[in-house]
C-alpha cells in the first residue's frame, strides 16, 4: 500500500522515465493493474503505463474497456490530468473493430456528463464525439434516430449500469447535445450545432483543444474586436421622451 501522493508521483513519470529503461517492463503489470483498479486520478495516471504494456508487450486486460468506461465521471472534465486522459481515450477508441454498443456507450456517457462540464471542456469533447461518429458510422443513429427525444417518454439509457453492453445506449438518442445547442457560451452552441449537419469525412484535430483553459477562453473574448451595431431609436422630444408631453412646454433638455 502506497500513499496516494507517492502513487501519483510514480505514475506521472512511469511511462517515459521508468518503463523504457527496464529490461523487462512486464514486471510492472501487477503494479499498474492494481493502480488502475484504485479509481479516480490514480486510475487515469495508470493508463499511460498500461497503454505501453498493451501495445508493446502484449498485455491482455479482459475488462479493460469496462473499467475505462467506469472511469467516466463528472471529475474527468475538471481534473488537471484531463488532457492526458482524453489523449489516451482517443487512442483506445480509435480502432474501427470495436463493437457499436461499446462506442455508443462511451458517446452517451460523455454526452450526459457534458451537461455539467465547463465551456473549455465542452469545446474539446464535442469534436471528440464527432470524431467517434466518423470512425463508427453505425453509432450515427444516436443523432439521426427517427424517434427523437420528442417521441421518447423516457431515456432508455441506464447511466448507473457498469457494463457498457447492458447500458442500452444504442436504443437512446443524444438529447444532451441538443440541449448544448442552447448553451450560454456561443462557441459551445456553435460546436454542438455541427451534429445537425452531415459530418465531413476528415476528423477534427483535437490536439490543440485538450489543454484549453478558461483563461484562454476569457482572453479570446476580451481580445475580440467590438463591432458597431446599428440601432433604431426615436429621438427624445421632451423631458420624459413623449412628443406631446406637457413638461416639454416648460422644460427643455440642455
Amino acid at each position: 500500500q502506497l500513499p496516494t501522493g507517492l502513487y501519483k508521483k510514480v505514475l506521472v513519470i512511469l511511462h517515459d522515465s521508468i518503463l523504457p529503461y527496464m529490461d523487462d517492463p512486464t514486471l510492472m503489470i501487477d503494479f499498474l493493474t492494481v493502480a488502475y483498479g484504485i479509481g479516480g486520478a490514480i486510475s487515469l495516471l495508470a493508463l499511460n503505463g498500461l497503454f505501453i504494456l498493451i501495445h508493446q508487450h502484449n498485455l491482455e486486460y479482459p475488462d479493460f474497456y469496462k473499467k475505462l468506461y467506469n472511469l467516466l465521471d463528472p471529475s474527468i472534465y475538471h481534473v488537471k490530468y484531463r488532457a492526458r486522459f482524453f489523449h489516451l481515450l482517443d487512442l483506445f477508441l480509435s480502432s474501427s473493430h470495436l463493437p457499436a454498443y461499446l462506442v455508443a456507450a462511451f458517446i452517451k456517457r460523455l454526452s450526459r456528463l457534458a451537461l455539467t462540464a465547463p465551456p473549455e471542456a465542452l469545446l474539446m469533447v464535442i469534436p471528440f464525439i464527432c470524431n467517434l461518429f466518423r470512425r463508427h458510422p453505425a453509432c450515427r443513429l444516436l443523432v439521426h434516430r427517427p424517434s427523437g427525444p420528442e417521441d421518447m417518454s423516457e431515456d432508455p439509457y441506464i447511466m448507473e449500469e457498469e457494463e457498457p453492453s447492458e447500458s442500452r445506449a444504442l436504443q437512446s438518442c443524444l438529447w444532451e447535445i441538443r440541449a448544448l445547442q442552447n448553451h450560454y457560451h456561443p462557441d459551445v452552441a456553435k460546436a454542438a450545432a455541427v451534429l445537425n449537419q452531415a459530418l465531413s469525412e476528415i476528423e477534427d484535430d483535437i490536439s490543440g483543444l485538450l489543454e484549453l483553459s478558461v483563461y484562454e477562453l476569457f482572453d479570446k473574448e476580451v481580445k475580440k474586436k467590438a463591432t458597431d451595431v446599428p440601432l433604431e431609436f426615436e429621438q427624445v422630444r421632451g423631458l420624459f421622451g413623449k412628443k406631446n408631453d406637457i413638461f416639454a412646454e416648460h422644460f427643455t433638455l440642455a
